[in-house]
Formats: C-alpha cells, structure tokens, sequence
C-alpha cells in the first residue's frame, strides 16, 4: 500500500515543522509549499530535507504561495493529496495593524484559494481531500465567554484575527456547501523553541538566554498583565492530525484550560535561569497593541472526549525547554563574539 500524501502550507514555520516531523513519523510522504526567497527560510526543517528517509517517510518541498490561485491549483495535480493542512500565513498579531491588506490576502483570501484548489481538484478527479484550517483564538478577541468554547461568540481585536475569522467561516461554509471533509483547529497560543524570535514568549526566552550571557541587559515588552492559553506546539501538531483521521468532519478548541499572564511567564523563564525579572524586564509602550486582547482561555473537553486528546506539557515545563534552549544559544554566540566573529541579529522586537 502506498504512503498516505500530504501537503503542509506554512511548513517552515513553527508549527509546519513539527507537523512534518511527525507525519514523516508515521511514514506520510510529505510535501511542503514554500515562497521563493533570496536567503535560506527553511532552517527549521533541514534536519529533515537533508535526510528525508530517515523516520521511514519522505520529505519534497514545492514552490508556491497561498496568494496565486494557479500555483495551488498546479500543486494539487501535482501532489495528489489525501490530506492538505492550511498553516501558512502572516501570522504576527502586532505586525498585522502595520500590514492589513498584507494579512488579508494571505490569511483569509489565501485559505479561500486554497479551499477553491482543493475543491476543484475533487471534482475534476473524484480523489477525496480531507483539510484542515488553522483558525486561531485571537478570533474570540474581546471574549464574550470564560473559558472559550467552540460554541463561544467570536469577536474578533485585530487584522489577524478578522482574517482568521474569515477563513474559519470560509472552511465552515465549504464543508457544508460541498460535503468537503475540512476541520478547524481552533488553536490557543502553543510555543516551542521554534517560535519565531519578535513573539513574545521566545522574545523573553531568547532576552533570557543573551543576558545569562552577558550579551544584553534588558528586554522591553508591552502589556505584560495579558491572559494567555500556552501549549507546546509539538502537542497540538498531534490534534491536528487527530481532527483529519476522524469519519465526520468537525470544529475543535486545542487548549491546556490554563492562563497565566505574560509576567508570569517571563517569571517562570527568568527564575529557570537564575535571574531577576524585575532587574531586566522594561515597559516600552511601541509594543502595546491598538486593541488589546486581555484574557484568552481554552476549554478542551471536546478534544478530550472525542478524540482522547489532551496536552502533555505544562507551561513550567514549555518556559523552562524553551530556556534551556535559548541559553544554549547565547552560549554559541558568546563564543563568536568573543573569537571576534560576527554574531547573528536578534531581531527581539514587534512583541
């Protein structure tokens, strides 16, 4: 029997990264989309470009991008997918009130695209496609409901979030207009030592980790008293694939039913590696949102009762990984810097 086909947009992100580990674990052969760039972006899966047998599946990459409509419908006969996992997007709260349109496009017209490509590609060759939609808690916003549900209101704080209710809706409507097997994940925010570095949980790990070593002083954030949901990305790839394995398609909330404010997380990362929060840990307002979203909460049972999905990393545990991590980091650096070798940019900003 042949290995299943599946094709990841978004797979040189966090998320993209481990959801490619882990269906190359289960022997899928997996095909990514990636934008053509002047520079390499695909450092968080090389260690599986570069040896693509070595968990018993494969790895191809394709260029391509979720705005041209033609290159998604090309992929689709090319790949021959039984399963299409939408990741891809701008995908950066703060970043999206600089860059509106920008988040539209990719974010809700390029699920759109891809769900016309999708569904285009069944009916012209009768192959069945399940798909899966990244939708994202920031839809719930100004939440109208403690804790978030997948019944709860959405009401939606920023660009990101209205583009992300849109292709939410988008997959919802296409599921009932055209029996298409598409799930949405409603995911809280999950972190890892992948994230990229201007989020906020990685902006302190990484500050963390420099000023361990004596590389900077100071890390400046914005509103610090936000609630956040925080799960490990390597636990919430797995209810991913959970989600397209399922007979009937359907919604899910993906959560730890935990928040904690971004202070408290900065404690937790700053007493892992022996420092003073209070000592390094300044107020910038730069970062502070045009609309706030002051409290985001999961409730997982759905996920737990249907599906036999819970997480399996508390945030001590994701903060102090993603420390360790960062540490080792500053290290590596520290190192160049002082054989006077030129060190990376830590681009710690946009929070």
């Amino acid at each position: 029997m042949s290995a299943k086909r599946a094709l990841i947009t978004g797979i040189t992100g966090q998320d993209g990264s481990y959801l490619a580990e882990f269906l190359i674990a289960k022997g899928y052969e997996v095909h990514g989309i990636i934008r053509r760039s002047s520079s390499f972006n695909t450092g968080r899966i090389d260690h599986l470009y570069l040896d693509p047998h070595v968990k018993g599946g494969q790895l191809k990459l394709h260029y391509g991008d979720l705005c041209d409509s033609n290159s998604l419908s090309k992929l689709m006969r090319t790949v021959h997918p039984h399963e299409v996992y939408n990741l891809g997007a701008q995908s950066h709260v703060r970043v999206s009130f600089d860059m509106p349109v920008y988040t539209a496009e990719t974010v809700a017209m390029g699920a759109l695209k891809l769900l016309e490509a999708v569904r285009e590609y069944q009916t012209e060759t009768g192959n069945k496609v399940r798909y899966y939609q990244a939708s994202s808690s920031e839809q719930y916003g100004k939440v109208l409901e403690v804790p978030q549900r997948e019944t709860t209101p959405f009401y939606p704080r920023s660009p990101y979030a209205c583009a992300k209710l849109m292709a939410h809706w988008a997959t919802v409507n296409y599921r009932e207009s055209y029996g298409m097997h598409a799930s949405c994940g409603i995911l809280f925010n999950h972190e890892s030592p992948r994230r990229g570095e201007t989020f906020v949980t990685r902006k302190i790990t990484r500050a963390v980790g420099r000023i361990k070593m004596g590389l900077q002083d100071k890390v400046f954030l914005g509103n610090i008293d936000s609630k956040r949901d925080w799960g490990f990305a390597g636990d919430y790839v797995k209810m991913m694939w959970l989600m397209l394995q399922q007979e009937t398609p359907d919604d899910y909330v993906v959560a730890t039913g935990r928040t904690i404010t971004v202070r408290e997380f900065a404690e937790l990362a700053f007493v892992h590696a022996g420092l003073d929060f209070k000592r390094h840990v300044m107020f910038d307002p730069r970062y502070l949102r045009p609309a706030e979203v002051d409290l985001l909460l999961g409730d997982p049972s759905k996920a737990a009762k249907k599906l036999n999905w819970q997480p399996e990393t508390s945030v001590e545990t994701l903060a102090a990984m993603m420390v360790d991590h960062d540490v080792d980091l500053a290290k590596r650096e520290k190192t160049l810097r002082d054989a006077g070798h030129e060190m990376p940019a830590f681009a710690g900003h946009d929070q």
